[in-house]
């Protein structure tokens, strides 16, 4: 008899990394449901992404109305608050209850992300002439400070190993590389392998394998993860968008993906589970 794979299940996972409305984006789901989808599906925790404006307050109404669930907040640094501006973040940290936990460089509106899209976007600078930028270093210390997590966005390979090196160097210790493999940020195996050797974790997402069009498939994500190891690894879905499945639904069908791919129960507890636990303070 051949040795059957079990199917995987979301207790006790963790994605940080989810899209929701009220947004000025088409979503599947508010945040409010895709907690109450979340907690009803066993999942320890989530992390609520908005490209333009912060989404800790939505996470403490998602936490009163789905306690199942720990569900936390971010703030990415496009345009709308202010591109990388200390005082947004600042900002964020104070909101009650202290759910805003992710600092997400550009994303939509980074440099990188416009210039390869081609679209002629004003867009938002992390870096100049291979140097970050003095408003960039600002942000960091305040990331250090409060102790949150500092993820890389959509900037380039390059701009994303300045920004972890120096992350690293103020001593900040919860570092994503941001869907590392993925458009726009397409970083080689050498980057991502170095990524992790600054110590970031290096985030793949089920986004990139949903839709028509697909970037990457789960044979590539499991060769990239394999070569960095898992202990440097998170998954998450990236997902919220109203033509994909509701981010819980489209991360477990990754899992499934991924296992079938040959990883073991341990390897998926570790990117899953424990290594964004602890990035995000709870472990």
């Amino acid at each position: 008899m051949k040795n059957s794979i079990s199917p995987p299940d979301l207790a006790g996972v963790i994605d940080l990394h989810i899209h929701c409305a009220p947004d000025v984006m088409p979503r599947s789901m508010d945040g409010l449901e895709v907690a109450a989808l979340a907690g009803g599906m066993g999942m320890r925790a989530i992390v609520l992404k908005n490209h333009f404006e912060h989404t800790a307050s939505l996470a403490s109404l998602a936490r009163k109305h789905t306690p199942a669930v720990e569900t936390f907040g971010s703030i990415a640094l496009n345009r709308p608050v202010g591109g990388i501006n200390p005082a947004a973040v600042e900002h964020m940290t104070r909101i009650l209850g202290g759910f805003g936990r992710i600092v997400w460089m550009p994303t939509f509106e980074a440099e990188n992300h416009v210039r390869r899209a081609g679209s002629g976007r004003p867009f938002v600078s992390v870096a100049r002439d291979g140097r970050l930028l003095p408003e960039v270093f600002e942000v960091l210390e305040l990331v250090a400070k409060h102790n949150l997590v500092f993820a890389t966005g959509h900037s380039s390979p390059g701009e994303a190993l300045l920004l972890i090196r120096e992350a690293r160097k103020l001593g900040i210790q919860k570092v994503i590389a941001t869907h590392a493999i993925a458009d726009p940020v397409f970083m080689n195996t050498a980057e991502t392998m170095e990524a992790a050797a600054l110590g970031a974790f290096v985030e793949f997402t089920c986004l990139e394998l949903s839709g028509p069009k697909l970037a990457t498939s789960a044979k590539q994500h499991a060769e990239a993860i394999r070569k960095i190891g898992v202990e440097r690894c998170i998954l998450s879905s990236d997902l919220g968008q109203s033509v994909n499945p509701p981010a819980p639904r489209g991360l477990l069908s990754f899992i499934g993906q991924l296992a079938r791919e040959g990883f073991s129960e341990l390897d998926l507890h570790l990117m899953t589970k424990r290594n964004p636990a602890r990035i995000i303070g709870l472990e």
